[in-house]
């Protein structure tokens, strides 16, 4: 036999520590796929969805960003609101968004942006606004203050507080009531949430369908695998700094998207990656709250996505 985790986890200390819905067998399986198969549409998969590969990370932060600019043009040409749920990594193509938007002078007046999720204490507080940490900080530095004169009100910008986050699904179903259009813009975690709508919380649930009624959560406890993925990609390595807890929307928003779309741009360099598997999870993986990004291919949209995180997922020595 083979020396695997499956054949060793038991009595390891690992023992308990992956979300108890998952099945490590199969999410292997998946990933000993055809790289080539990466691609290929499940019979839950919605007709209006797609995985495009991107051939470099300048590919993907650009063909990104081109699809959240044309969505905002398409709803200013249309005359309507659009509403975008948006997240704080991947952030390389608000650049690029940025960019289409002033090349081509579209303003965004009509548009509505909600954040996704927010660092926290267990009880909701959140960081000032402008410290270096905050996502808020991260989304005036990367899209709203670029964009200059052309960038969305104040009065539309939302994020993610104690305060606010409860008043998100109201505030988005108002505005959908009057025609707008809700685009969520995501990427996907390396125990496969959607913000930091964590696996371990399906066991709190009676039913899927009261799992995605849920819109949000004040200081969400998060699972060790989120906390050691932001220790990587945004805290240089420095495990002590990150938080526990997180503000974060939940299924009962992100499930209502008119159309989404989704970055998966989890590549280190050296052949080294974080977020293989859980491309191949969100992709091949029937639908389950236990895994929550199983639920975007359900909806219309496209899932932009390096190229190599389709492996072969082998494992080499870096």
């Amino acid at each position: 036999m083979a020396i695997t985790l499956m054949s060793t986890i038991k009595g390891s200390l690992l023992e308990g520590f992956f979300p108890e819905g998952w099945d490590l067998e199969k999410l292997d399986a998946l990933c000993g796929r055809k790289p080539e198969t990466i691609a290929k549409a499940e019979k839950w998969w919605s007709k209006k969805f797609e995985a495009v590969p991107c051939a470099s990370l300048a590919d993907f932060d650009m063909m990104m960003g081109h699809e959240i600019a044309w969505e905002i043009a398409q709803a200013k040409e249309a005359k309507k609101q659009i509403l975008f749920i948006l997240p704080v990594g991947p952030m390389g193509m608000y650049r690029w968004a940025v960019y289409f938007l002033k090349e081509w002078n579209v303003d965004c007046r009509h548009v509505h942006g909600f954040n996704m999720d927010e660092w926290s204490d267990a009880k909701g507080a959140t960081l000032p606004a402008k410290d270096p940490g905050a996502f808020q900080n991260a989304m005036e530095q990367a899209f709203y203050g670029p964009l200059g004169k052309l960038s969305v009100p104040k009065s539309q910008r939302h994020f993610a507080t104690k305060a606010e986050l409860p008043k998100y699904a109201d505030a988005i179903a108002a505005l959908r009531a009057k025609g707008g259009r809700l685009v969520t813009v995501y990427g996907i975690g390396r125990a496969c949430h959607i913000a930091f709508w964590e696996p371990h919380f399906a066991k709190e649930y009676a039913s899927v369908a009261a799992w995605k009624k849920a819109t949000h959560r004040l200081g969400a406890l998060l699972c060790p695998l989120t906390i050691e993925q932001n220790a990587i990609t945004s805290f240089k390595s420095r495990t002590t700094l990150v938080p526990t807890t997180a503000n974060t929307i939940g299924p009962g928003l992100f499930l209502q998207s008119d159309r989404c779309i989704g970055g998966a741009d989890g590549a280190l360099g050296r052949g080294m990656m974080w977020q293989g598997m859980s491309l191949w999870a969100t992709l091949h993986h029937e639908p389950t709250p236990w895994i929550p990004s199983t639920f975007m291919p359900t909806l219309p949209g496209r899932l932009f996505f390096l190229q190599e995180l389709a492996g072969p997922l082998e494992p080499e020595c870096n």
